[in-house]
């Protein structure tokens, strides 16, 4: 009498098919072997494939510019110039003016926290010197931590170049530092506008481009620095980037509004440098990409092909159909994309023809 054993499909709850007129034996190394006849052919069939398999989820984004953050007004006064929306500015240049005397950019990591006077010691009379001696007015400047008579000096040249009152001391509304050049995103506060202290004036980023992208809670593994991603911009140009991190949703552009919002934006940096978005249209969605997981090179089949073995072992198996009849061989299984899954064993090559359950 014929008996019948049943292979479950890799992650079913129910027999999805069956192999008659074979019986499946698992043998003491392990190995499954189901021997058929010419009638135990399964209803269809898949080829072992040797392919790239990739993990990932696309989604919309919006171009920007990395960092981007408000400049506000150290004093009160009246803004009689601002730097125009896309304006790129360096090292010395005025961010805006108010009450007609410039604001100007400076380089370096700590901010404008405190009168700078002969006397102080710091990092930020550190910062300042360097940015007198990279403006050219450091000819007899000692380059150190202390503010003093050649600091001063140095300071007092660089005032009259700006028509500012030579005192000889920088005071708090009198430069903005940042960690380099920034390109101007908008004009918070317009030409005549009064702004009291702490007053926003202007939203500056870096030159950097990036596409920021909302992801669900539950990617929070998409969301890791470094991540890998691939972007349609566009003008349908793809290129590559990477991760840098997450924003708080007012770090975001304008029109993604503020406040709590479901899911995690992240920010993603583009590979090639500033000119990479250049000519793109910042007001239409790009595509991102991101890859969580890649396997190159290696042996797939479609998900429905893999069997769940009975037995003492378990484990999985594949039915090798060969001619008429048909073997079932033991594997392991991989990730998973695409409907495809990674596996291998002793018994499998490319080109090999599997069963597949039916749908």
């Amino acid at each position: 009498m014929k008996r019948r054993s049943a292979f479950l499909v890799l992650g079913a709850t129910t027999v999805a098919a069956a192999v008659t007129g074979g019986v499946l034996v698992l043998d003491r190394g392990g190995q499954a072997d189901a021997s058929g006849k010419g009638g135990d052919l399964p209803p269809a069939t898949a080829t072992v494939v040797r392919t790239d398999l990739v993990r990932s989820k696309t989604v919309d984004g919006t171009l920007d510019f990395a960092q981007r953050r408000v400049v506000k007004s150290a004093v009160e006064g009246t803004v009689t110039v601002a730097a125009p929306e896309g304006r790129t500015l360096t090292r010395g240049e005025a961010l805006y003016e108010l009450n007609d005397k410039p604001v100007t950019l400076l380089y370096g990591p700590v901010p404008m926290f405190r009168e700078m006077k002969a006397g102080d010691r710091g990092s930020d009379v550190l910062q300042l010197e360097r940015n007198l001696r990279d403006l050219g007015w450091g000819a007899h400047l000692y380059v150190d931590a202390r503010y003093g008579k050649d600091t001063e000096a140095a300071v007092k040249q660089w005032q009259k170049s700006l028509n500012r009152e030579p005192t000889g001391r920088v005071g708090k509304g009198d430069v903005v530092f940042q960690p380099g050049k920034v390109k101007v995103v908008s004009a918070d506060a317009a030409l005549a506008d009064q702004v009291a202290p702490n007053g926003a004036v202007l939203t500056v980023a870096s030159t950097q481009p990036v596409v920021r992208a909302r992801l669900d809670q539950s990617d929070g593994a998409l969301t890791s620095r470094g991540t890998k991603v691939e972007v349609t911009l566009p003008s349908g140009r793809t290129v590559a980037g990477r991760v840098a991190g997450t924003v708080r949703p007012e770090e975001t552009a304008p029109g993604g509004g503020g406040g709590a919002q479901d899911g995690i934006t992240v920010e993603v940096v583009l590979d090639g440098g500033a000119s990479t978005a250049s000519g793109e249209d910042a007001k239409a969605s790009a595509s991102v990409k991101f890859v969580s997981e890649a396997r190159k090179g290696v042996l797939a089949v479609p998900v429905e092909a893999v069997v769940a073995l009975r037995g003492e072992n378990g484990g999985y198996g594949l039915q090798i159909v060969r001619g008429t009849g048909s073997t079932t061989v033991r594997v392991e299984t991989g990730m998973t994309a695409d409907g495809r899954i990674e596996v291998s064993g002793p018994d499998l090559r490319e080109g090999l023809k599997v069963g597949v359950a039916a749908s």
